[in-house]
């Protein structure tokens, strides 16, 4: 080959190489590729399709299937394979995949969780910080590196008998927990690594909607997680709960929810950080998605013990909360780091809120309170409306340090602000009410 083809190839090859913006974690560190390669799962590189209504399964939304769905699953499992869920509504209670399995709905076909509670068997799982018997989700993976989910159909959790059944105990008892109420959660995801959950629909959950937990390199893409808010509000169905993973893009996602859209969990208690089942969650990534209904759009806790480089940037919010919400438990030790926010469009009735989580507060045999940290927060280039602009709360039990507020341009009913509740506090170009 002579020189000038020679450089010539050498230039196309170069031009037609993806090339990534450097991109670094709010301490500093590299963004690495894989959160920049994002093709969508191919089901026709899965192996075997199984689609379940090959193998006795019939559209029908008022027959329980769970064992004859699991029968396909386990089959499945043997060699590897995809389960298909064709156009039309399958009853389920839990499913459990299992390695070298996946998950696909078809456009049209709709995965309904029962809504009786005994077709979700008792299991050891993780709820609210802690390792404990509990309800299984209506899909489960555990172990199942690689697993994915994917499609343009639903998993609707049923949620309707669940949300009531908890809103008259709570009335009859007010103390109760959100786990005496009986429910299943959507989707738990445990101990995997290398996931994918694309294009469907996640829809009324009776309980938390998607639950990683000790999980990595988990991508969310092209979701749209629901459930209603009104005229029966779906209490605490969070649309991502990520507990205790590292490594975790949501993408494209459209998060409408009766508690919180992402939310970061990890432990509770006062002795959380000793905890082996408990952990931080380390480089996540929330980015281009579009936000409904939440409570929060962003929050630590109320089960969390250190959540570092976290990412929420290019997103819309409408009619949420809180924009950046930071539970600070004072019986569990926590520390919540390097968190950037930033190219937010939107409304909520608070832009920042940071106060005390009390609900449930219980420091056991520990007889002192453990000191909680916030510290190198990052909220820039957000234009945005809001009821209160800084809604922080002083305590001792934590700290609040390195707090960097740039480029906002706030229009707020309540706008004032105190720079002196946390320790270099810095604020550049900050125009409230402009």
């Amino acid at each position: 080959m002579k020189i000038k083809e020679l450089l010539l190839f050498i230039i196309i090859s170069y031009l037609s190489t993806p090339v990534f913006a450097q991109d670094n974690f709010p301490d500093g560190t590299p963004v690495p590729d894989w959160f920049r390669k994002n093709d969508l799962v191919t089901i026709d590189k899965l192996g075997k399709k199984f689609i379940i209504t090959d193998y006795g399964i019939f559209n029908d939304s008022t027959i329980i299937q769970t064992e004859k769905i699991q029968a396909v699953i386990d089959m499945a499992a043997q060699d590897g394979g995809v389960v298909i869920i064709p156009e039309g509504t399958y009853l389920s209670g839990s499913l459990f995949f299992k390695p070298k399995t996946h998950l696909h709905l078809a456009k049209g076909a709709v995965l309904k969780g029962s809504d009786d509670i005994s077709n979700f068997p008792i299991t050891m799982t993780r709820m609210e910080g802690q390792t404990l018997k509990y309800f299984s989700a209506l899909v489960n993976a555990d172990g199942v590196d690689g697993f994915t989910i994917s499609g343009k159909g639903t998993i609707d959790g049923n949620g309707l008998r669940y949300w009531r059944s908890f809103w008259l105990r709570r009335a009859f008892n007010p103390q109760c927990t959100n786990m005496d109420e009986m429910r299943p959660r959507l989707v738990y995801i445990s101990n995997c690594n290398d996931v994918q959950i694309s294009g469907v629909n996640l829809i009324n959950s009776p309980f938390w909607t998607t639950h990683l937990y000790k999980c990595k390199n988990v991508k969310l893409l092209n979701l749209h997680i629901f459930s209603p808010e009104k005229p029966v509000k779906a209490p605490s169905t969070d649309a991502v709960d990520i507990d205790a993973c590292a490594n975790v893009l949501i993408k494209n996602c459209y998060m409408s929810v009766n508690d919180d859209a992402v939310a970061l969990k990890g432990g509770k208690g006062p002795w959380a950080d000793k905890d082996p089942d408990n952990g931080g969650n380390y480089n996540i990534i929330i980015e281009d998605c579009e936000y409904g209904f939440c409570h929060g759009a962003l929050t630590f806790g109320s089960e969390s013990i250190h959540d570092r480089n976290i990412i929420l940037r290019r997103c819309t919010i409408k009619n949420a909360n809180r924009l950046l919400w930071l539970k600070m438990r004072p019986d569990t030790p926590q520390n919540y780091e390097y968190v950037l926010v930033e190219d937010i469009k939107g409304d909520a009735d608070h832009f920042i809120y940071i106060k005390p989580w009390t609900q449930f507060f219980n420091l056991k045999d520990r007889t002192d309170t453990p000191k909680s940290y916030s510290s190198n927060i990052t909220m820039k280039n957000i234009h945005f409306e809001c009821k209160s602009f800084f809604s922080v709360e002083k305590s001792d039990q934590y700290e609040l340090r390195d707090f960097s507020f740039e480029n906002l341009t706030i229009k707020a009913e309540k706008g004032e602000y105190d720079k002196y509740m946390i320790d270099n506090f810095v604020l550049k170009n900050v125009k409230i009410n402009p």
